[in-house]
């Protein structure tokens, strides 16, 4: 084999099972092997495939970072290096094999071994490799959940670290909220994300091995990738690729009951996927033509564009007419002289939560991102039989998708046909700036931003009460917990005052 490769000027390589019988011979160039599709074999939880790799290299150099990486990926038993000399003898071998406790992420996740000759190797290979898959297998440590997909997110940092750390717990609970199960996390720091593959090349084999050690089917993108970048590390990986903006659209696809808001999720995940169907696999090919047909036909990916643009502007004229239905009612109740009080918010703020105690309502509240995306209005009386309409809306979150902020455009009219808005604040998150920010950042894309406002502190009752005069202070607001109720006399009391004082007012100068 090694007067072979050396006589051709190219490396040569064999995989053998562990009967010792060749699967396939490989023929490369001079400097590496290009390994073909192995299929599935035997690689499954905690196993080998059950095939080794042994090439040879023609310049003295030992295993490289694409030989363990191949290791890796392909989860074969071993790669093993025999050097080719120039009179075509055998040289040194080195053994490179995985490494038990690398799914733990120590280190390198693997182990190489270099000795003089092929023939100072007399242990039992078949023995050694099976002891090694069985010590593989007792060190695993993630417990995967069965039927729920396993993820690693993923993030680039070119600022704070700090802020790109918090952001990337946020994408956990948006995954953990979608459904996935997260297993790794991963933050590279760079001067600007790379415009291939958001991340370094090196690191995306980082990430690679990372999601075979941990059986990984889908890799999370903090961020939104362009369609290029999306299909370059879809290609590059063969894992399913998602950023943020597509993590949400699930997420408020799998909320979405009323027939409006599917509608709205819908036209959302068409304009977000219409631009990226250009830069499908070149897989796709002609469908039409032939005969009644004119010139080579339409292909298929046209044929998808040209569907998706006709479903957009049905979608656009339904949700025409629903938003002129939802005016209608809100002419109604302005008629009927009843002041609209809108509650906003960052999402998990606890918002549907505050109405079902302010109204004493059952409207579905659970401790998760995105709980509620179909606004719910309740009357809210106050003394002297006076009365409002109380809004509970979809949850803001940093980097909300634009699409669906225009999706979304007849649901956040009750934003901004509101005479009053309480902004609710979660007063026990680390990051309560950063969602302030996030929210009125929002309202002024919704135009909002001049309507009056409250800010009011929730979830008091998860925080020390010696904090509570210096959250106050800091950030000007009602201390409140919709969770016990502490608070609500005083909220109630700034709404009745703001809402019917203005009135009055307006009343008495016009």
């Amino acid at each position: 084999m090694t007067e072979m490769s050396r006589s051709l000027s190219r490396q040569l390589g064999l995989m053998i099972d562990r009967r010792g019988r060749v699967s396939h011979v490989i023929v490369g160039d001079a400097h590496q092997l290009f390994i073909p599709d192995l299929g599935r074999h035997r690689a499954g939880s905690g196993r080998f495939r059950g095939l080794r790799l042994v090439h040879t290299h023609l310049r003295g150099e030992g295993l490289s970072r694409d030989d363990l990486t191949d290791l890796s990926l392909l989860k074969l038993d071993a790669v093993i290096v025999i050097q080719a000399q120039v009179n075509g003898m055998p040289g040194f071998v080195e053994v490179g094999t995985i490494r038990p406790g690398a799914a733990r992420g120590d280190s390198e996740p693997w182990n190489t071994e270099r000795r003089p000759s092929i023939k100072a190797w007399d242990e039992d290979y078949i023995a050694f490799i099976e002891d090694l898959e069985s010590a593989i297998g007792r060190t695993s440590t993630v417990k995967r959940v069965p039927g729920v997909e396993a993820a690693i997110v993923i993030a680039v940092a070119t600022g704070r670290v700090d802020e790109a750390d918090a952001s990337l717990d946020e994408l956990e609970r948006l995954a953990d909220t979608a459904g996935l199960q997260v297993l790794d996390r991963i933050l590279q720091r760079r001067r600007r994300p790379d415009h291939k593959f958001v991340i370094g090349k090196g690191k995306l084999q980082e990430v690679l091995i990372r999601a075979m050690q941990l059986e990984v089917e889908v890799l999370i993108f903090d961020g939104e990738l362009s369609p290029s970048q999306l299909r370059n590390l879809a290609t590059d990986t063969e894992l399913k690729v998602v950023d943020r903006t597509q993590l949400i659209l699930d997420i408020f696809s799998q909320r979405a009951k009323t027939r409006e808001g599917k509608l709205q999720v819908e036209l959302a995940q068409l304009r977000y996927r219409k631009p990226r169907l250009a830069l499908m696999p070149t897989a796709m090919s002609r469908l039409s033509g032939g005969i009644g047909g004119r010139g080579p036909g339409e292909t298929k990916l046209e044929i998808n564009k040209r569907r998706a643009g006709e479903r957009q502007t049905r979608l656009e004229k339904e949700l025409k007419t629903l938003s002129k239905q939802r005016a209608l009612r809100r002419n109604r109740r302005r008629r009927v002289g009843l002041p609209q009080v809108a509650i906003v918010g960052y999402t998990n703020a606890g918002k549907s939560t505050m109405l079902n105690r302010m109204t004493h309502s059952t409207v579905d509240a659970e401790d998760k991102l995105f709980a509620t995306l179909d606004p719910t209005s309740r009357r809210l009386r106050f003394p002297e039989s006076r009365e409002v309409i109380l809004t509970d809306t979809v949850g803001f979150i940093r980097h909300l998708p634009k699409d669906l902020v225009h999706a979304f455009k007849s649901t956040l009219e009750e934003v901004q046909e509101a005479d009053l808005l309480v902004h609710l604040i979660d007063a026990s998150s680390p990051l309560i700036q950063t969602h302030i920010d996030a929210v009125d950042k929002t309202l002024a894309e919704l135009g909002a931003d001049t309507t009056p406002t409250l800010r009011v502190l929730n979830k008091i009752d998860a925080v020390d009460n010696a904090h509570w005069p210096e959250i106050k202070a800091a950030h000007n607001g009602i201390l409140v917990s919709a969770q016990t109720g502490d608070g609500l006399d005083a909220l109630m009391l700034q709404i009745e005052r703001h809402l019917f004082r203005e009135r009055a007012s307006g009343s008495l100068d016009s």
